[in-house]
């Protein structure tokens, strides 16, 4: 990993999205929490330096925090403009990317990343994307020594992490896991979303998938074998699945507002911010060399369940007998 001295531990890449304005909530909350020794100098970075100001100034309203404009630095930069993404990456040992959809947009900052010897946390949730970065950049990122970590949100990390925890309470060899996701319905039905809407929509915009997703039923709650992630993940509202082939692809642009809307008001801590975090307090306990990672890959050897468990994403044996 790059060792030389930067301005920036992170920095907050599409501050002003509608993710990003979350990420950079809880980035600052878990800053400010922090003793005062202990905190890191960290950025937000996007297009307008007007909305990434009233980002900040949003946050530190609701954290009760006036002086946090002031604290936290503004890059401007643009995914096209390649010089832009060179001299945030260069600012910086870890870029948090919260710009998709990523299969239009990552790339040029993995790039931008690797070439700049900076590490990059996503949360990707667009499985031919996160191959094609490591089949592309793996080796280059290695050689540098950064690490691309992607899907570090909600999309994975659960998931990953669940699997990890389960294998190590097991007295034997974990051979197989099945996984089920619990969910809370709303008045007008049920999807997950994770706040980047359009992903949805270019993701499995061919008729094909369309036609497929209309007989998709919800799952039924049954814990990871014996793990329980005990939280209250974002949810949004949407028309019944056989209404609406896809969330947001109906007509009614109301159902998109709404879906914003509860999502600004619900939206709870996300694992996104935690993991970047341990990747800068745990980077000893990273893969050696760099590369290309998934979460589970990237933090097997880290801290990241207990800091998980200390903020509500509980991982807990639920019975010993069925372990």
């Amino acid at each position: 990993m790059a060792t030389e001295q930067r301005p920036f531990h992170l920095v907050v890449f599409g501050a002003s999205g509608f993710t990003g304005q979350f990420v950079t909530e809880e980035v600052a909350r878990e800053q400010i929490a922090s003793e005062q020794s202990s905190r890191l100098p960290w950025a937000v970075a996007g297009r307008s330096k007007e909305k990434l100001q009233q980002v900040l100034e949003k946050a530190a309203q609701k954290l009760g925090r006036p002086s946090l404009s002031s604290e936290v630095g503004v890059i401007i930069c643009d995914i096209s403009n390649p010089a832009s993404l060179d001299e945030m990456a260069k600012q910086a040992k870890l870029v948090l990317n919260c710009v998709g959809p990523y299969r239009f947009y990552g790339e040029p900052v993995v790039k931008a990343c690797i070439e700049n010897g900076t590490s990059c946390i996503d949360i990707c949730g667009e499985p031919q994307f996160l191959e094609l970065m490591h089949a592309k950049y793996h080796e280059k990122a290695a050689e540098k020594g950064v690490y691309i970590i992607g899907s570090s949100g909600f999309d994975s990390i659960p998931a990953d992490l669940g699997v990890l925890y389960t294998r190590n309470q097991m007295n034997g060899t974990l051979t197989a896991v099945e996984s089920f996701l619990t969910i809370n319905t709303g008045p007008e039905g049920l999807c997950i979303h994770d706040g980047t809407w359009k992903s949805a929509i270019y993701g499995f915009g061919d008729k094909g998938s369309l036609r497929k997703l209309r007989s998709v039923s919800c799952l039924k709650p049954v814990p990871i074998v014996g793990t329980k992630l005990k939280r209250r993940w974002p949810v949004s509202y949407c028309r019944e699945l056989n209404s609406y082939s896809i969330p947001f692809l109906g007509s009614d642009i109301s159902v998109v507002k709404r879906t914003q809307r509860y999502l600004h008001e619900n939206l709870e801590d996300s694992p996104v911010q935690y993991a970047a975090m341990t990747f800068l307090s745990d980077a000893s306990d990273l893969p050696k060399g760099g590369g290309v990672f998934t979460p589970g890959a990237a933090f097997s050897r880290t801290k990241l369940i207990d800091r998980l468990n200390k903020h509500g994403i509980e991982f807990s044996v639920i019975s010993s007998s069925e372990v």
